[in-house]
C-alpha cells in the first residue's frame, strides 16, 4: 500500500534532514536546511520549505515514528522561523538559483504552506499553534505579491492561480479570486491531445496539472480540470516499459534526463478518485511504485494523503494499462495555423526572460511493444530514440553545415506504417541598404554596424536546404533513411547518442574526441547485460569530427557518421530477441 511506504520513505527523509539545519544561531542562516548543491539553505519549496513539509507531516501523523515529536518539533519551530527571516519586505521569496524577489517561487511556496498550514492547524495539537501561527503570517505577507507580481514561463500562470486559490480559502479575499480570473483569461496552453507548452513530460506538466486541480477545486472553476484529464491521459503513452518517462523533447531543464511518474502519484490519485476513473487508478498506482520521496511542495504525496484521507485507499480498481500502442501525439493539430497568427501578436518575435516555444504542439510519434520503445519526434535535437530492455539508444541527431548546426524536423506524416518526417533551411545574403533608408551615422566618419537597419537588406542567392527522413519499423528493429539532395557538398553528420552504462562493440570505428566514436565501416552493437541494439549502415564521406555548432551532449557514448549530398542512406537497426516479452 502506497500510504504504508511513503510513512517510512518520509520518516527516512525527516531524519536524512536533521544533519543539515544550520544550529548555530549566530548565523544568519539559523533554522534553515542546507541544499547540498550549494552549501547554502534557501527558502524554496524545493529546499527549506520541501523539510518543513517532511517534518510537519511526520509530527501529526500517528503512524510516524516522529509523531508529537517534541525534538521535531524544535527543529520545526526554527525552520518556520527562518521561512520569515528570509521573506523579503515585499512579501516574496529569493530562491537562490535565480529569480530573486520572485511572485511564481513565492506562488509554489503559498501552495504548499497552505496544505503545511491546514494540517498543523486541523490538528487541535496545541504545541504545533506557534509553528501554525508562523505560516500563517507569512502567508499572509505574500497576498500584495501575489495580487500584482508577474511570472517568466507558461506554467508559472497556473502556480500562481493556484495560490490565489490558496490564499482566498484561508482569507476570502475577494481580489485574490479576481486576480487569478485574470491570470485565466489567457486561456488554456494545452493541444487537444493533452501536451502543454513545455513539452516537459518529467517536471513541468506535472506542476500545470497538481496546480490546476487545487485552482479548480478553491476558486470553484471544475472546467479547468479537463485539461488536467488530458494531459494525464497523453502520460499514459509517455512511459518507457521500465517506468521512466519520455524525456527526449522537453523544452525545459528534464529534456534528456530520467525522470519517473513518482511526481505524478498525487494528481493520479486525485483525480483517479475525483473521476472514478480506472485508468488513472492504474498509472497512480505506476506512480506509487516509483516513489523514493514524498516530493517537493505542492506536490508532496505524503501531505496530499493527510489531507485526502480517502486517497489512501484504493476505492477505484486499476484498469490495465496499454503495453503495446502506436500512437501519434499532436497528429492532427493545426500546429501551422497558430504559428501564422505570431505576427499578429505584436511582440516581434522578442520576449525577455522566457521563450515563445514554437515547437509547441509538434507531433511525436510513440511505439511500444514489450520491453521495446521507441519516440520519433520533430521540433527537438534528436528525431529517433530506441530503448530495448536496459539497451538504451538514446536518440539520433542530424547536423549539417548548410545553417550550420542541428537539424530540427518540423514535419511529421504516417503512410502505411513509415513515418515521414521533414526539415527545410533557408540561407542567402543580404544586399546594400537602400540609400534612403541609411542613418545619419552612415555619412559621419565613424558607421557602426549596429546601428545599420540589417531589416531594409534585399535578400540575394537565397538556397534551401532539404533533409528528409522515413523510420519504420521492422520485425527485427527499426530503419532510418535519410535524404538530402542539395545543394550537393553539404557536410552532414548523423550522431547515434548510446547510454553511458553499456558497452559499444566496434568494427571499423577509431577515436574522434571525447566519448566519440567514428563509424566507418562494418556494424555496430551496443549491449548492456543481455539486451542489444545493432546498427548497420556505416559511412566516411568526409573526415570533420564536429559539425560547428552542433551541440554534442555529455555523459553519453556517441556513434558518428558522415555523409555529404546529396544523400540517400538507410541505417537498419536490429535488438536482440524476446522483443514482444515483457522484460
Amino acid at each position: 500500500m502506497v500510504y504504508h511506504k511513503l510513512v517510512k520513505i518520509n520518516d527516512q527523509w525527516v531524519k536524512e534532514a536533521f544533519d543539515r539545519q544550520v544550529l548555530d544561531n549566530e548565523s544568519r542562516y539559523y533554522g534553515g536546511v542546507v541544499d547540498p548543491a550549494t552549501g547554502i539553505p534557501w527558502p524554496s519549496h524545493t529546499n527549506s520549505l520541501m523539510i518543513m513539509g517532511l517534518w510537519a507531516a511526520a509530527l501529526i501523523n500517528p503512524d510516524s515514528a516522529y509523531y508529537h515529536d517534541s525534538t521535531l518539533l524544535e527543529r520545526l519551530k526554527k525552520l518556520s522561523r527562518f521561512m520569515l527571516n528570509f521573506q523579503h519586505e515585499d512579501g516574496t521569496i529569493s530562491p537562490g538559483w535565480t529569480n530573486y524577489h520572485s511572485p511564481p517561487d513565492t506562488a509554489f511556496n503559498v501552495v504548499g504552506l497552505s496544505q503545511i498550514y491546514k494540517l498543523l492547524s486541523s490538528s487541535e495539537w496545541q504545541p504545533a499553534e506557534s509553528v501554525a501561527a508562523d505560516v500563517h503570517r507569512f502567508l499572509e505577507r505574500t497576498i500584495p505579491a501575489l495580487l500584482t507580481g508577474g511570472i517568466h514561463t507558461p506554467n508559472h500562470r497556473w502556480v500562481i492561480c493556484s495560490a490565489l486559490g490558496s490564499l482566498y480559502d484561508i482569507f476570502g479575499i475577494e481580489a485574490l479570486k479576481e486576480r487569478a480570473s485574470e491570470w485565466l483569461s489567457e486561456g488554456l496552453d494545452i493541444t487537444p491531445d493533452g501536451e502543454w507548452t513545455e513539452r516537459s513530460n518529467g517536471i513541468y506538466n506535472a506542476v500545470s496539472d497538481i496546480n490546476l486541480y487545487y485552482a479548480a477545486w478553491y476558486l470553484e472553476r471544475p472546467e479547468l480540470l479537463e485539461s488536467v484529464r488530458a494531459n494525464l491521459r497523453m502520460m499514459i503513452y509517455l512511459v518507457h516499459p521500465d517506468g521512466e518517462i519520455v524525456t527526449d523533447y522537453s523544452g525545459r531543464q528534464d529534456f534528456g534526463q530520467k525522470f519517473t511518474l513518482a511526481d505524478y502519484y498525487s494528481i493520479y490519485q486525485l483525480m483517479a478518485v475525483h473521476d472514478r476513473d480506472p485508468l488513472f487508478a492504474a498509472m497512480a498506482s505506476l506512480a506509487g511504485e516509483a516513489i523514493t520521496h514524498p516530493g517537493a511542495l505542492p506536490n508532496n504525496a505524503m501531505l496530499n494523503l493527510l489531507l485526502h484521507p480517502a486517497l489512501r485507499e484504493s476505492s477505484v480498481q486499476p484498469a490495465e494499462l496499454p503495453t503495446e500502442y502506436r500512437k501519434i501525439i499532436n497528429g492532427d493539430f493545426n500546429r501551422s495555423l497558430y504559428l501564422s497568427k505570431m505576427e499578429q501578436a505584436g511582440h516581434n518575435g522578442k520576449i525577455s526572460h522566457s521563450s515563445f516555444h514554437p515547437e509547441f504542439g509538434a507531433p511525436v510519434a510513440r511505439h511500444r511493444i514489450g520491453k521495446t520503445s521507441a519516440t520519433v519526434m520533430t521540433e527537438a535535437t534528436s528525431f529517433f530514440a530506441l530503448r530495448h530492455g536496459q539497451a538504451r539508444l538514446l536518440g539520433v541527431q542530424i547536423g549539417s553545415n548548410f545553417e550550420p548546426g542541428t537539424i530540427k524536423f518540423k514535419e511529421l506524416q504516417e503512410q502505411n506504417g513509415v513515418y515521414l518526417m521533414k526539415a527545410q533551411e533557408k540561407k542567402g545574403y543580404y544586399g546594400p541598404v537602400p540609400q534612403t533608408q541609411l542613418p545619419e551615422s552612415a555619412s559621419e566618419s565613424l558607421s557602426p554596424w549596429y546601428l545599420l537597419p540589417h531589416h531594409k537588406r534585399s535578400m540575394t542567392h537565397e538556397q534551401t536546404h532539404e533533409t528528409f527522413v522515413e523510420a519504420a519499423e521492422t520485425k527485427e528493429g527499426w530503419t532510418l533513411r535519410i535524404r538530402s539532395d542539395k545543394p550537393v557538398d553539404v557536410l552532414t553528420q548523423v550522431v547515434f547518442l548510446f547510454g553511458a552504462e553499456g558497452t559499444l562493440h566496434t568494427d571499423g570505428c577509431e577515436p574522434a574526441g571525447e566519448d566519440k566514436i567514428m563509424w566507418r565501416d562494418g556494424r555496430v552493437r551496443y549491449e548492456n547485460n543481455e539486451d542489444w541494439i545493432e546498427i548497420e549502415g556505416a559511412a566516411s564521406e568526409h573526415s570533420s569530427t564536429a559539425i560547428r555548432n552542433m551541440v554534442y551532449p555529455s555523459g553519453c557514448q556517441m556513434l558518428l557518421v558522415n555523409l555529404i549530398t546529396p544523400i540517400d542512406h538507410t541505417f537498419n537497426i536490429r535488438v536482440s530477441p524476446n522483443a514482444a516479452s515483457n522484460g
